[in-house]
């Protein structure tokens, strides 16, 4: 049974596995895409999931630990900055994608992909418009998502200072735009995006 607020029911009969995946981080400028695969198990409901970006950060550190310690399987993944530049970000997301559900500890039966279109998987899988507001297991796995993904621009914000990674994440807000004219790019920052690229 879903919690509250998660009505998204497809046919699943007799699928008793099912993934939940989603990603953080294509609109940055800077760093990987970051994904997450969770498979819930239905014996330990998790409360307050939702959708990871109307949650506080605090109540997203929270569920991140309560996700691995009570769902049945769950993998963080990624893309890096040079595939995302080789690839594009739409494909390189796919890969990252891929990689989280081939990392799971159990092989799902069915996976629901967050946004509107699935990559290429070992298992039937359907694509959730919103999916993270409409269910749980994508909820959880924007959840596991954000957080890597967050905590890890953190740590490059000490590495690459006065770009103010900490506080915008890598996506191209005027301080980060103003930071990236006045210092230039980073080695982790996407060649292929515009802004980046106009400064090459």
């Amino acid at each position: 049974m879903q919690p509250p607020g998660f009505d998204f029911c497809p046919d699943r009969s007799g699928m008793q596995r099912i993934a939940g995946v989603d990603e953080v981080g294509r609109g940055p400028l800077f760093g990987a895409v970051v994904t997450a695969a969770v498979i819930l198990d239905p014996a330990r409901p998790i409360a307050g999931l939702a959708d990871s970006k109307q949650l506080t950060p605090r109540r997203r550190e929270a569920l991140f630990d309560e996700i691995q310690e009570q769902a049945l399987a769950w993998c963080i993944a990624r893309a890096e900055v040079a595939e995302i530049d080789r690839l594009n970000i739409l494909h390189a997301t796919m890969l990252a994608m891929q990689r989280a559900i081939a990392g799971l500890a159990i092989a799902p039966d069915y996976a629901l992909i967050d946004g509107n279109r699935c990559p290429t998987l070992p298992c039937p899988c359907e694509a959730v418009v919103k999916g993270d507001s409409k269910v749980a297991a994508i909820s959880a796995a924007s959840i596991l998502a954000k957080v890597s993904r967050d905590r890890e621009m953190l740590a490059l914000d000490a590495q690459y200072p006065g770009y103010g990674l900490a506080a915008h994440k890598g996506y191209p807000t005027p301080l980060h735009l103003a930071a990236l004219a006045r210092l230039g790019p980073t080695p982790l920052h996407r060649r292929s995006f515009a802004p980046v690229r106009a400064l090459l």
